[in-house]
């Protein structure tokens, strides 16, 4: 079937754009003036013409791990976001810089946005993994969904503007992308959404407990011969779990997600296993759901 390139729609009250091209689907929100949401949503289309060919024409780079040396320096802009959201971690773990795309994607399209008008607020949501733009006095509240398939916040977050988070993403094994770990879900907050990306995807990873029989893995190629990630071992099914495991897989993940806080990369992070909830110290929850099993105490733990 032939490509029918990018599709354009906007909703009824004008507010909302949506904007899809294979598998890049973008939902976009601008408040401001009319005339200030009308150049938005133009400069949002043209700065998505052409970005999936730009990204298809570098995929050998971008699906390949980035070494402790160097980092490579791709064409596409996109890519470059790519490279330096990943960047950071490369001397930790085997990372490629698809550990980054849809949140690349987001910060592309919103500083195209962006950069075509004076806006109070906005966002561009890539599947969950959002880039946004608060004006001096705006704020967002945003829901923490663990699981996609049913869209009740277990949490809330509220950015005001003088933050200098602009990016939140979300990774997980009950997401749309391939896990290392068993958490249900991870979010994080980040200075920008590519940021934020990668590294929801790395502290997802962590929250294992590492070998077990509740566990089925399989390697990511002989579920998408195309992924990235190639033999390395993806989560399909997690069993039961004690709740002293699940709060050792936690851990895990909690003391990989302070680090990243620490050294400057995100904000905060909250991680979801199994009813138990943990998050980093600096996290600014302003509600969150009872859990329905055993919940862990301690500093981190909410």
């Amino acid at each position: 079937m032939p490509d029918p390139g990018p599709q354009a729609a906007l909703s009824s009250n004008g507010r909302k754009l949506h904007l899809q091209h294979g598998p890049i689907d973008l939902i976009i929100e601008v408040d401001g003036s009319p005339s200030a949401r009308a150049a938005a949503h133009r400069a949002a289309c043209r700065g998505f013409d052409g970005l999936l060919a730009e990204l298809v024409a570098e995929l050998p780079l971008l699906r390949t791990a980035l070494g402790a040396g160097q980092p490579p320096s791709p064409s596409g802009a996109v890519a470059g976001r790519m490279v330096a959201a990943v960047a950071p971690h490369r001397h930790e773990e085997l990372v490629s810089p698809m550990a980054a795309v849809a949140g690349a994607v987001a910060d592309e399209v919103g500083s195209a946005l962006s950069a075509a008008a004076p806006l109070d607020r906005w966002f561009v949501n890539n599947g969950g993994d959002i880039a946004f733009g608060l004006a001096p006095g705006q704020r967002y509240c945003t829901g923490l969904v663990v699981d996609p398939r049913h869209a009740t916040a277990a949490a809330t977050i509220t950015i005001d503007a003088d933050s200098d988070v602009r990016g939140i993403a979300t990774s997980g094994r009950l997401g749309r992308s391939f896990s290392l770990g068993i958490a249900d879900a991870v979010t994080v907050l980040a200075p920008t959404a590519a940021a934020a990306d990668a590294a929801a995807t790395l502290i997802a990873n962590h929250v294992d407990p590492g070998p077990h029989a509740a566990i089925t893995r399989r390697p990511a190629v002989e579920l998408d011969p195309d992924s990235d990630l190639r033999d390395r071992l993806v989560v399909i099914e997690v069993g039961d779990l004690t709740g002293a495991e699940i709060h050792d897989a936690l851990t895990r993940g909690l003391v990989r997600a302070e680090s990243y806080v620490e050294q400057g990369h995100i904000a905060a992070a909250v991680l979801h296993l199994a009813g138990q909830v943990a998050a980093t110290s600096a996290t600014p929850l302003t509600s969150l759901e009872p859990a329905t099993g055993p919940r862990p105490v301690g500093s981190g733990w909410r």
